[in-house]
């Protein structure tokens, strides 16, 4: 056997290499809001369950930053020591993920990708239970060789501190620095703003989030739904379509529907100048776990313009939808390494979004049928109650749903919306048969043009007769 006169090739990659390409791709509001998944995840080992009405109260947590600093704090559990192994390695081992909690992390590059975005020095500082301890990152473990992956663990300067979480970051990278700048208050703004909306759902379940000292508040879609008949009496009302299904351990909820009433001519002039309407509220979020990954999208992602479903247009301002995808296995979910995007190549996404697709059609002929008639179609809509997508859960369970056969089995509510009655015509149509000759006469006689056409000579000899007859 003849010998190897060649060593093997040394692949090991350059740190400094793998941290600038981690972080290139995501987005610094990205960043920060996968550091608040991870606190997210602790309340979820602690609590073991994310039912129920309020199951994050109590938990919270506080970041503040500046040109200087930046920092996340929590009480959301710490990191158990058991766990610390696979919690700061870039990347997780498929046999160590969470396969018993409704998380979001898959690949286990969440929080030090974040670090990294954000700034070179780094103090993880954490207590679970009897374990208190201390993580550093610093720029020269970097710069350092890289067969030294190892971070120094210290025992925590702050032993009574409660059971949770706080990252310091120093050293901001410029860019990141000009961010957190006194005079930039966009990004604070942007950052609320994405809190309010892709946390909503966990914001409303009690978990408070604070940003330099402000609490977030939630902003939740909510759709119209009434319980009742209509104004009219009738069975139909203004209701969502519903449909639900699980499928490989991975339970869907999906539900469109109107946040408002359809808008005027005046209300779609109106958003076009950024007045009264927006269409920020309108479109698809998607949750998967409590968490949003999508926001109010208009594009063909989530199936506008595609299948006979129109296009986004400023008319269908008042229609967004909601799809809620749960499961213990995050590895399941359509999301992107981002956490933060869909997965359009999903299967399991492109079966639910036949769904999506479905329901909007419902809504999207609603609004064409009643254009021209905002004023009562608003009626119909103002009769309903603006519902969260909880309370819409709830109300699913007295209402007769369906079962689909088709592509991916589940259960639907396809809701009877009332539409505007034909109105009875008064018209009737009068024909008859004359010689061309004697149609050219009456024509010069009523007309001084020979180009008009026979229809409009009779139309004009009986609109003559019926002006003598009423005098």
């Amino acid at each position: 056997m003849p010998t190897n006169k060649y060593e093997p090739v040394d692949a090991k990659p350059v740190k400094s290499f793998f941290v600038e390409m981690l972080t290139r791709d995501i987005d610094l509001v990205d960043a920060i809001l996968d550091l608040l998944d991870n606190c997210v995840d602790g309340i979820l080992r602690q609590r073991k369950d994310s039912s129920g009405e309020k199951p994050y109260e109590g938990f919270n947590a506080k970041i503040t930053f500046d040109e200087n600093s930046f920092s996340i704090s929590d009480n959301c559990g710490g990191i158990p020591w058991d766990m610390h192994e696979y919690a700061f390695r870039m990347g997780k081992d498929p046999k160590d993920r969470e396969g018993d909690l409704p998380t979001v992390g898959v690949y286990g590059i969440g929080m030090k990708r974040a670090i990294f975005k954000i700034g070179k020095q780094c103090l993880i500082s954490t207590r679970n239970q009897d374990d208190c301890y201390e993580v550093e990152i610093t720029p020269k473990w970097i710069l350092e060789e890289p067969d030294n992956w190892s971070l120094p663990v210290y025992e925590s300067s702050q032993p009574d501190k409660e059971e949770g979480t706080t990252i310091v970051i120093d050293e901001l990278n410029e860019s990141i620095a000009i961010h957190f700048g006194k005079e930039n208050e966009n990004f604070t703004r942007e950052l609320t703003e994405k809190v309010r909306t892709h946390y909503a759902f966990i914001l409303d379940k009690g978990f408070e989030v604070e940003i330099n000292g402000e609490r977030v508040v939630a902003k939740p879609t909510r759709l119209i739904f009434n319980e009742t008949e209509n104004i009219e009496g009738t069975d139909t009302a203004i209701r969502p379509y519903i449909y639900q299904t699980e499928n490989d351990g991975v339970k869907v909820f999906l539900s469109v529907g109107f946040t408002r009433p359809i808008p005027s001519q005046q209300d779609v002039n109106d958003e076009q100048e950024e007045k009264k309407y927006s269409s920020m509220d309108a479109g698809w979020t998607i949750i998967c776990n409590d968490r949003a990954v999508l926001y109010c999208d208009r594009t063909e992602l989530t199936g506008w313009g595609e299948a006979g479903v129109p296009r986004y247009h400023t008319q269908f301002i008042a229609i967004s939808g909601i799809v809620e995808f749960q499961s213990n296995d995050a590895s399941k979910l359509p999301t992107t390494t981002t956490k933060r995007g869909i997965d359009a190549s999903s299967s399991l996404y492109l079966q639910v979004k036949n769904r999506m697709r479905e329901g909007m059609q419902v809504f999207t002929d609603y609004t064409n049928k009643w254009k021209g008639n905002a004023i009562e179609s608003k009626e119909h809509i103002d009769s309903g109650k603006p519902y969260t997508l909880d309370e819409i859960k709830e109300t699913t369970e007295n209402l007769k749903l369906n079962s689909v056969r088709a592509g991916l089995r589940g259960r639907r509510f396809n809701p009877d919306l009332p539409f505007p009655k034909p109105k009875k015509s008064t018209k009737r149509q009068i024909a008859y048969r004359k010689d061309i000759d004697d149609i050219q006469i009456v024509q010069s006689h009523l007309f001084n043009d020979k180009e008009v056409s026979p229809s409009k000579v009779g139309e004009e000899c009986f609109d003559v007769i019926l002006e003598e007859a009423q005098q």
